[in-house]
């Protein structure tokens, strides 16, 4: 019987160390997993979910920094998920994650070149017809002036531009979608429906689509192309501003 007590104190400790050996190997790897390398989901901890964390706040999602995947971060985790317009599900997979560090490492470039960028606007050139750049404005900006400034003379026509970029007149969306393309932010030319859900959210430091079911116009460094204004009809620039009310903004990623 004696025997039989002294086994089993012998055996305690060797499974109280097995159980802290587990402990102390499966920690320390947990909190050097990187951002990225697995799907983080609620009740997670670790170094990965810190730099969640930490991004979140810099894409102006405020989360406290505690390496826990808890209930306040699930919910700034789903905000970010709606302003990106994503599957909202409060996880984050390693695709999610890698889109993630895009957007931070974007911002980041941005705001390191803002010291140099120009706020200036565009101007109406002395031909009255033409638009020119801001200096130092960025490639997307010049170009999307320059497909536009191709298009000034010509006339308002109903579906024009939709068949194809270059035609003999251009309604509201086709002259939107030709300057857009020239800057190569589209593809194919979209209407006004479709250019309600191009881009992003919100008005861009360059670039402000407005569009809803009936027209469509697009703000370039401060400049308004438009088809409809004071003056002739057409693909114009219009010097005079324009109410928003009603309208969806949109803006390409960075612009």
């Amino acid at each position: 019987m004696k025997l039989q007590v002294l086994t089993r104190g012998v055996r305690r400790p060797a499974c109280a160390l097995s159980v802290l050996a587990i402990f102390t190997i499966s920690a320390p790897a947990e909190a050097r997993v990187k951002f990225g390398d697995r799907t983080l989901d609620r009740g997670d901890r670790g170094h990965d979910v810190r730099v969640l964390q930490s991004w979140l706040t810099k894409l102006g999602h405020r989360t406290e920094i505690d390496g826990h995947f808890g209930a306040a971060t699930r919910r700034s985790t789903r905000r970010y998920e709606r302003t990106e317009e994503i599957r909202v599900d409060g996880r984050v997979s390693r695709g999610q994650a890698r889109g993630m560090r895009r957007r931070v490492e974007s911002d980041r470039s941005r705001k390191a070149s803002s010291v140099e960028r120009p706020t200036g606007e565009a101007r109406i050139s002395f031909d009255g017809r033409t638009a020119i750049a801001p200096k130092g404005a960025p490639r997307e900006v010049v170009e999307a002036i320059a497909a536009a400034n191709r298009i000034t003379d010509k006339p308002y026509i109903y579906g024009g531009g939709h068949g194809r970029f270059r035609d003999n007149g251009y309604d509201c969306s086709g002259a939107v979608s030709y300057a857009l393309h020239g800057a190569g932010l589209l593809d194919s030319p979209l209407a006004s429906g479709g250019l309600m859900s191009w881009g992003q959210r919100g008005r861009g430091e360059w670039i402000s689509v407005y569009a809803h079911g009936g027209h469509t116009y697009v703000v370039i460094a401060g400049l308004r192309f438009d088809t409809s204004g004071r003056g002739e009809d057409g693909p114009r620039w219009r010097p005079e501003s324009r109410s928003s009310s009603g309208y969806v903004v949109r803006h390409p990623r960075g612009l």
